[in-house]
């Protein structure tokens, strides 16, 4: 009994960091798919949006023991605003570095370095945010926003976290439930968006001939802007559904993050959103499943990177493999 619960938490614990990771890859998906880039700085748009959560909670004066309704208003307050800010900062990375790179025809490696000095560029704003109020003169008025700027920055979530499911020592919490749920909602509305709107399809007619596309009367650069604003927008949702598993984040978050996302990206079939899904959820589970075999938690990014070369160098192009260009409808 001790290891059928053993097996179960792990298995969906796997699944609820599984989909936090799938939800955060589809921004380097997406825009892969559209400009064949690896867009590196999408980590520090999700770190971004996790802070737009916890910004929002302290203005709200988020803490535990509220009503169920209360909780719900406060969360989906605190959805909006990481989302809006991811969205908004994805767009700014969009503009700054990689527009004018885009229009001068600048080989992919000149855009990857831009992509890497955006990702730094964007974390030490974050990491010098007490600094930056300072000098602005505005550090006592923004001072619950900007203290400890270095360190983590807890998240407080006022939903109850109530047990749904028991087996033997097994338990689901309705925000392990949330999360999941939410994460696989989402990817799904994105898929069926991709797959049946307008704007979805103008993204895959961009994705698999832009020249084509263009002829066709298809504007290429709103579809660029557009799908990094969704790459943004469901950044911000994971962030925010991170911090419900999580509860801290800080202004490097999305180093590590970034890289797992990257690789279940890859192993799902880079340019693929289902394939992101899958990539996400078979790295979670890999990562748990990993402490059955005596290794310690701590070994869990090893595990990750592991699986990744292996898929790598025994199919390339991914789980799914199948790009975001050739998505039927």
């Amino acid at each position: 009994m001790v290891l059928l619960s053993t097996f179960l938490d792990l298995t969906f614990t796997g699944l609820v960091v599984g989909a936090i990771y799938a939800l955060f890859a589809l921004g380097y998906t997406l825009v892969y798919g559209v400009l064949r880039l690896i867009n590196f700085a999408h980590s520090e748009v999700f770190m971004w949006g996790s802070f737009g959560a916890v910004w929002m909670m302290t203005l709200l004066g988020a803490h535990q023991g509220v009503s169920w309704p209360v909780a719900i208003g406060m969360l989906l307050l605190a959805l909006v605003a990481a989302m809006a800010v991811s969205g908004g900062v994805a767009l700014v990375v969009e503009r700054v570095a990689y527009r004018r790179l885009r229009e001068k025809h600048a080989p992919p490696l000149v855009a990857l370095i831009s992509a890497i000095g955006a990702s730094f560029v964007l974390s030490e704003i974050m990491g010098l945010r007490d600094r930056i109020a300072g000098w602005a003169g505005l550090e006592d008025v923004l001072a619950p926003y900007v203290r400890q700027a270095r360190e983590n920055t807890a998240f407080v979530n006022p939903l109850p976290n109530v047990q749904v499911l028991a087996i033997g020592d097994f338990q689901i919490r309705s925000n392990q439930l949330i999360v999941l749920l939410a994460a696989i909602l989402m990817m799904v509305a994105l898929d069926q968006f991709v797959s049946r709107s307008r704007l979805g399809r103008g993204v895959r007619a961009v994705s698999q001939d832009a020249e084509a596309a263009a002829l066709m009367g298809v504007n290429q650069k709103r579809v660029v802007q557009l799908t990094f604003l969704i790459g943004g927008l469901m950044a911000g949702a994971a962030a925010l559904l991170y911090l419900m598993h999580i509860g801290v984040t800080r202004y490097n978050v999305g180093f590590i993050l970034g890289i797992k996302a990257f690789t279940a990206a890859v192993l799902g079939g880079i340019g693929n959103i289902r394939g992101a899904l899958v990539g996400g959820l078979v790295l979670g589970l890999v990562e748990n499943y990993a402490t059955l075999f005596g290794l310690a938690s701590s070994w869990k990014d090893v595990v990750s990177f592991l699986l990744l070369v292996v898929v790598l160098l025994f199919r390339p192009t991914g789980i799914l493999g199948e790009s975001l260009g050739k998505a039927r409808a």
